[in-house]
């Protein structure tokens, strides 16, 4: 089994196109390991060389005496299988490959890396890249990487760990964590992963004692469940993952593609998955820093309900606004609190937030009384004070941390950001004290939105669910008309607007009888999926004559639009009036397996976009959860009087995410759009289920 040690802390490296030029990406790594004092044994590899950088140079691989350890290659691609080939002879545990021109240029690099993959699967090797910066244990000083960041800023050991596809970017987050003051232990660049993948960089980490927070960036995920797992890890472990993914706009998906040689996937997939395992997603640099930074003391608070002190009125107001923002309490302080509080300033403002006003700088007695009682008796989960630039005084700044210290000396399981202007010097002397401190009030906010996220997840019991014995259901691996589409389903007990086949027009008069909503009539055939573009379907019939007429219409329509379908017929049901539309649906995504997707449906679908995503299967509990994230939540949940069925819409919804997560291998996509929901019943009025043509398992 692989572990961080064994990648990270080798006693030998041979570096593989080792370079005499410091500037070069064969020189910098060994420049590094010499000027950081590694402990270990390194053997520059330069046949064109007796020595580099004043160390041995050695021919080849199997020039050097006794096995390797770790082996990094910095040789153009077309030596590279060749060097693994040795790297393996050598008993080698691990394999570095700086080196590009392998999938992500497609050809012949394909092959190349596919050549690596199975040499790996042969052996015990483990190989990092190709196309990557290298990686770096700054506990060690082992330093494979030809970043340019180390020559500028010597890594500082610390708790915090970064996993990133991007070496660029990678060093990036490096660079601008060491500036504000973070120390980086491990950092691990992935490349084109063909081997090991960012997401058991992330399982690494979370498994060794020594991490306590890992900031990752992500373009794609090969392996799912792998991926998945490592979350896991790390929210059972209760140590935060800090995740930027890119690829959320159309153009960004497509560079990502270009750039890992692997799929983006669906965005909203990728953020279901990232919050239902526990991770917090950022969308910046700045955010991931932030939260970094205010995991430091390691307290998650369980609740949301934030307390704020401050010495402006309407920086208090701008935090409050900013916390309904990311969905955190803002509550009032109780009554009595309150009477205490105007009690010892009588024109405080006692509510939450609490301002102490400019008495603060008459008497800072008042600011452990505040947040004594504020804590004693407000029930807030963390607070968040506000000082602006009085706290970067050199006449204020100590009397306010003893304050500060005062205040909190009895409650050292909570959470206290201090959001102020000041020097390094004071706000190093802060932290060294245990207080946080972030200059923007807003970033303060969103951090302790974060930490909270931390505290929720960390403490969210697992869901069991439980799969009832499937039924033996054939789906045939052929393009389905919707009365078999509805046929299938209705197997599973989900409602659907079933209706009767007509092939000719005379058959109408056998089955039309009169009914106060009418009918609605839409053609019937496997090669169409969406009938109302081409007139295939038609609505509120409500004589004999027209549903003739309507008969011929929609087969003229579908002939002349579509004159390649093959029509089976045309379907005549009850019309379902009245209720709210929302489209269900559900789909194996080719990297997370199967999910159900639920919100606003009929033509609102496109429109608005409200949707929830969620891996299958579903228990109700889930279901209802799921429901919850959307926009329009509170009109499932019955606001202003509207009367649905909610009971009977979760069950459809854990329905459909057991019939996905049945038949993943034999169904890509099934959807019912519209889905009406009303008081007395939840329906299904159209169904489309797209088989699995290809035969390939499902992730």
């Amino acid at each position: 089994m692989t572990t961080l040690n064994q990648i990270t802390t080798p006693k030998s490296i041979a570096i593989v196109g080792a370079s005499d030029n410091k500037n070069r990406i064969g020189g910098r790594p060994l420049s590094h390991m010499i000027e950081q004092n590694f402990e270990g044994t390194v053997y520059p590899v330069n046949p064109n060389r007796d020595k580099v950088q004043g160390l041995k140079s050695y021919p080849n691989l199997q020039d050097i005496p006794g096995d390797l350890d770790f082996v990094l290659i910095a040789v153009p691609a077309k030596f590279v299988v060749n060097v693994i080939e040795d790297a393996v002879k050598k008993n080698a545990r691990t394999a570095l490959i700086f080196s590009s021109g392998f999938s992500e240029i497609g050809g012949e690099g394909e092959v190349y890396q596919k050549k690596i993959r199975e040499i790996c699967d042969q052996s015990n090797l483990r190989v990092i890249g190709p196309n990557c910066l290298g990686l770096f244990n700054s506990q060690s000083r082992f330093y494979p990487t030809f970043t340019s960041t180390i020559d500028r800023a010597t890594p500082i050991p610390g708790d915090i760990s970064i996993a990133s596809q991007s070496g660029a970017y990678g060093s990036h987050i490096y660079m601008v964590s060491h500036q504000r003051g973070l120390g980086i232990r491990y950092w691990i660049t992935t490349g084109n992963e063909a081997d090991l993948s960012v997401g058991e960089a992330i399982q690494l980490l979370a498994e060794d004692d020594n991490v306590h927070t890992i900031m990752a960036y992500v373009e794609s995920v090969k392996n799912g469940k792998q991926f998945i797992n490592a979350l896991e890890t790390a929210r059972q472990e209760k140590k935060p993952v800090i995740l930027m993914k890119v690829g959320r706009s159309d153009v960004g998906a497509a560079a990502a593609n270009s750039h890992t040689a692997s799929l983006a996937g669906e965005d909203a997939i990728y953020e279901e998955v990232v919050r239902a395992h526990g991770a917090y997603r950022v969308r910046s640099t700045e955010e991931m820093l932030d939260v970094a930074y205010a995991t430091k003391p390691k307290i998650y608070p369980t609740g949301k309900n934030l307390g704020i002190v401050t010495i402006s009125g309407g920086g208090g107001v701008l935090m409050a606004d900013a916390a309904s923002d990311v969905g955190l309490k803002v509550g009032a302080m109780p009554e009595g609190a309150q009477k205490e509080l105007k009690e010892i300033v009588p024109f405080a403002s006692p509510m939450n937030p609490v301002d102490v006003t400019a008495q603060f700088f008459n008497d800072l007695s008042i600011v452990p009384k505040f947040i004594d009682l504020m804590l004693s008796q407000g029930g807030y989960d963390g607070i968040i004070g506000f000082w602006t630039s009085v706290a970067g005084s050199p006449k204020m700044s100590q009397p306010l941390l003893n304050a500060l210290k005062q205040a909190m000396s009895n409650y050292s399981e909570k959470i206290f950001i201090n959001s102020m202007v000041a020097s390094e010097d004071i706000v190093k002397h802060y932290e060294k004290e245990g207080f946080l401190s972030i200059e923007d009030p807003t970033r303060a906010v969103v951090s302790m939105a974060a930490l909270m996220y931390f505290g929720e997840k960390f403490n969210e019991k697992i869901e069991k669910i439980e799969i009832q014995p499937p039924l033996k259901i054939n789906i045939p691996k052929r393009n389905l008309n919707e009365i078999e589409c509805v046929e299938i389903l209705e197997k599973f007990d989900i409602n659907l607007n079933k209706g009767k086949l007509i092939k000719n027009v005379q058959e109408i008069k056998n089955i039309y009888k009169d009914i106060e909503d009418g009918y609605v009539m839409k053609v019937v055939s496997k090669d169409i999926q969406h009938k109302t573009e081409i007139g295939g379907i038609s609505i509120n019939i409500k004589s004999l004559i027209e549903a003739e007429t309507k008969y011929d219409e929609i087969l003229q329509n579908v002939k002349t639009k579509s004159p390649k379908a093959l029509i089976d017929g045309v379907m005549i049901s009850p019309m379902i009036k009245g209720g709210v539309e929302a489209i269900l649906g559900a789909k194996v995504d080719p990297v997370f397996g199967p999910v159900v997707m639920f919100g606003l449906g009929g033509i609102y679908t496109e429109v608005l976009k409200d949707i929830s995503f969620a891996e299958a299967p579903l228990n109700k509990k889930l279901a209802k959860k799921m429901i919850s994230r959307l926009k329009s939540a509170k009109m499932f949940e019955g606001a202003r009087g509207l009367k649905l069925n909610l009971d009977h819409l979760l069950d459809n919804i854990v329905k459909l995410s057991e019939f996905i997560y049945i038949y993943k291998d034999f169904v890509k996509e099934v959807e019912m759009n519209p889905l009406v929901i009303k008081e007395d019943m939840v329906i299904g009025l159209d169904a489309l289920i797209i088989p699995n043509l290809e035969g390939e398992k499902n992730a």
